[in-house]
């Protein structure tokens, strides 16, 4: 009879928690990618409008002051999204921690109760042989004492002092 965990339901729904988690993990990594890459595309807008700054008509200068603030405001929310996708981030991997530990004290646990089987499964097959070495053994001794009693018999009935008692 092969090893059956009787716990492999739960191991496994505790699996595709852990692969979903997993995916909400990615997830929350991408969105953080995502406002990293807008908030490096607003620092070269920032950069690039400095620059252009420099070269433009004195009459273009509170324009440009009026959209770098727009872009420093852009900024300053960009990075409080970006710090709240990685606070969002970090508790979507304590999840995934909690989960992954989960597993594996499952898998830990099937691991044992599978070497449990082994083990079950090796004393009842030595038990069997033992049994079957034990009938063996009684079978040969009987039939080796069964032998010697007729070696004996044979002997007594040429012996002719038995023959002559018994009066053949």
């Amino acid at each position: 009879m092969p090893f059956r965990y009787r716990l492999q339901k739960i191991l496994d729904f505790r699996i595709r928690k852990k692969e979903e988690q997993l995916q909400n993990v990615r997830n929350a990594q991408a969105l953080v990618l995502k406002i990293e890459g807008l908030i490096e595309r607003n620092n070269k807008e920032i950069a690039s409008t400095r620059q252009n700054m420099r070269q433009a008509d004195f009459i273009m200068y509170e324009s440009y002051d009026t959209y770098l603030k727009h872009l420093y405001v852009k900024g300053e929310g960009l990075e409080a999204d970006r710090q709240k996708a990685q606070e969002a981030l970090d508790i979507e991997k304590d999840k995934l921690r909690e989960l992954e530990k989960a597993v594996k004290v499952l898998e830990k646990h099937k691991e044992h109760c599978r070497e449990a089987y082994i083990e079950e499964e090796k004393k009842a097959e030595l038990k069997q042989l033992s049994e079957v070495a034990i009938q063996k053994y009684f079978a040969k001794t009987k039939e080796k004492q069964e032998e010697e009693q007729e070696e004996l018999l044979k002997e007594l009935m040429k012996n002719p002092l038995y023959n002559d008692e018994e009066g053949i």
